[in-house]
């Protein structure tokens, strides 16, 4: 697969939505959960992890135009959701764009990104 593949725009979409402030993970899509819970059952005790790729889709636009980027976050409480949305659509274009670009793409592309607050996190309680 080329650098521009699905699993690589994944990985820098990911960690750009990760480093915004505000943002506690991303939210699995149905379908991650659904084929890791058919999964076979696992020998070891460990819990399973999913990758934070795995609150990410991204498709190639139909006409091959450029990429639709959807981000999944779950946010911390205490943060506004807007402002948090906000960044993470900031943050996420331009680090796809931006590593578009250093993988010579021979042409512009347009990147849209779509952000969901699947759920807010609440803080731990202290005893």
């Amino acid at each position: 697969m080329t650098a521009t593949g699905t699993p690589t725009l994944l990985g820098v979409a990911a960690e750009a939505a990760l480093a915004v402030p505000g943002v506690a993970g991303l939210q699995p899509r149905l379908a991650h959960c659904l084929a890791a819970a058919a999964a076979p059952t696992r020998t070891d005790t460990a819990p399973h992890r999913m990758p934070p790729e795995a609150g990410i889709r991204a498709d190639r636009a139909p006409d091959g135009s450029g990429w639709r980027i959807e981000v999944r976050c779950v946010l911390a409480e205490g943060h506004r959701a807007l402002d948090t949305a906000r960044n993470v659509h900031d943050r996420v274009r331009t680090a796809v764009s931006s590593h578009l670009a250093t993988h010579d793409v021979a042409k512009p592309v347009t990147v849209t990104v779509a952000v969901t607050v699947a759920r807010i996190a609440a803080r731990p309680a202290t005893a």
